[in-house]
């Protein structure tokens, strides 16, 4: 893939990634260290529970979403990080067995007014299951470097 910058992005753009399948082991692990609530780690807990079986975290689901997007690459070259995540929200449970991927629309490109340099994207993140079944939803700002100037580039 070749490295991408600010520049290099349109509006409507669509990034869709690869699977990853979340096993019951790893909602379990997750949860254990980050969010200990018994229907994250204990089946048999879950099973009698609201949502009759064992569901990830909505941070794992969260975690995932970002390496899921991070594996392809797109901002490899260009991301200064981001400030802030918008309005996140988990419209069905991810559970066992679940293969997850990640659905990317460039929403909104903006030049920085106050740092040349750099520009701004918002991105929202669809993650779906194995049925195209949304289980998170959310926007996203992010900074990226606009295209380095070279000399070849000031001659033309």
């Amino acid at each position: 893939m070749t490295d991408r910058y600010f520049e290099d992005f349109r509006k409507g753009e669509r990034f869709v990634s690869g699977g990853m399948t979340i096993t019951e082991a790893a909602i379990i692990d997750f949860a254990r260290q980050w969010d200990p609530q018994p229907f994250h780690i204990d089946v048999e807990f879950a099973r009698k529970w609201a949502f009759e079986g064992l569901i990830a975290s909505g941070l794992h689901t969260m975690c995932v979403t970002l390496r899921l997007w991070l594996e392809l690459g797109i901002f490899r070259a260009c991301s200064l990080g981001s400030p802030g995540l918008g309005e996140t929200q988990f419209p069905r449970p991810v559970r066992p067995g679940d293969t997850l991927r990640v659905v990317t629309d460039i929403v909104d490109l903006r030049s920085s007014t106050s740092k040349p340099d750099r520009g701004v994207v918002r991105i929202r993140q669809v993650t779906i299951n194995q049925r195209g079944e949304h289980v998170m939803e959310q926007e996203t700002t992010v900074i990226l470097k606009r295209r380095p100037v070279t000399v070849a580039s000031m001659r033309s």
